[in-house]
């Protein structure tokens, strides 16, 4: 019985593994330009999680004696107004990019699914309730639900990470009750119910797994999203505080003090930015469009 089940569970990894690699294959071959941008995603989150071992100097290491010193060998991005090395800088600004990106990027898609797929799925007065609040919700200006929340709460990483899960995890929700709503129609979810499964099994098995595709597209969207909405807070004074390193904060004070002065402080930070949003845009249609099952059978780049 023990031979049987591990068996099984083998088998099953080979199928994932094999399935996963189709899927690179696909996306490779079909999705260059998405396949570009998975690749740039996958150094962002390199980057972030090796920083310490990446990056030639400390991300606070001051040496006044080479301040403002242009782009070399020995500070490939320069040094800021206090002689820090702003290569350094961008590449520990990336991991609290990626710790905000995804840690705001995977709360609020959950809570997008919950709060979508049960409004979605159930309906009624409930749906009606919860829609009127999402209506609500969505009302108010992001930028300013944003700015007062963190200024009531205060600046730091995990303020950030609540208030921006909530507001995009809410606002999500409508989203993830489209799909469900087209999903729930169909004639097996149809045929689930009437022989009797549990409503929790047709959400897991039925429901779920056929709105990855526009799940997939709003957790990419969400992750670029979050990275401009943190080096914009960062700009305001309202992100991660110093000395921390991030994006938007290096691009607030010694980007606009020094930017004719020492215009690589404004550039580099901006490039960066976008350079990671857009390949992760990228990567994100990319996968929808492979994951969609109405995007299969029409040839050529779709399959």
């Amino acid at each position: 019985m023990i031979n049987k089940i591990s068996l099984f569970f083998d088998e099953k990894k080979q199928f994932n593994e094999s399935r996963f690699i189709r899927f690179c294959i696909r996306l490779f071959k079909e999705k260059p330009l998405g396949a570009a941008g998975a690749v740039i995603c996958v150094l962002f989150m390199l980057t972030g999680i090796f920083a310490d071992f990446i990056a030639p100097y400390g991300f606070n290491d001051i040496n006044p004696p080479d301040r403002l010193q242009p782009p070399s060998w020995t500070y490939f991005f320069g040094t800021d107004q206090i002689g820090r090395d702003v290569f350094s800088r961008i590449v520990h600004g990336a991991r609290t990019s990626m710790i905000i990106g995804l840690s705001v990027a995977c709360i609020s898609i959950f809570i997008s699914i919950v709060l979508g797929v049960t409004s979605g799925y159930f309906g009624g007065k409930f749906d009606m309730l919860l829609q009127r609040i999402v209506d609500a919700w969505m009302s108010f200006p992001d930028l300013v639900v944003v700015i007062v929340a963190v200024s009531v709460l205060g600046p730091g990483l995990w303020q950030v990470i609540l208030v921006l899960s909530l507001l995009y995890g809410i606002a999500g929700s409508r989203i993830v009750r489209g799909a469900v709503l087209a999903v729930k129609e169909n004639d097996y979810v149809n045929a689930a119910e009437s022989i009797g499964v549990s409503t929790f099994r047709i959400l897991i098995r039925h429901i779920i797994p056929n709105i990855l595709a526009p799940v997939s597209v709003l957790f990419t969207t969400r992750l670029a999203a979050v990275i401009l909405v943190e080096a914009g807070l960062s700009f305001l004074g309202l992100g991660v505080p110093p000395p921390e390193p991030s994006w938007g904060s290096m691009l607030s004070f010694e980007g606009r003090s020094y930017m004719f002065q020492a215009p690589w402080l404004a550039i580099v930070p901006g490039i960066v930015i976008t350079i990671v949003v857009y390949n992760i845009n990228m990567f994100g249609d990319a996968i929808r469009d492979l994951l969609d099952p109405r995007m299969r059978g029409s040839g050529g780049q779709k399959m």
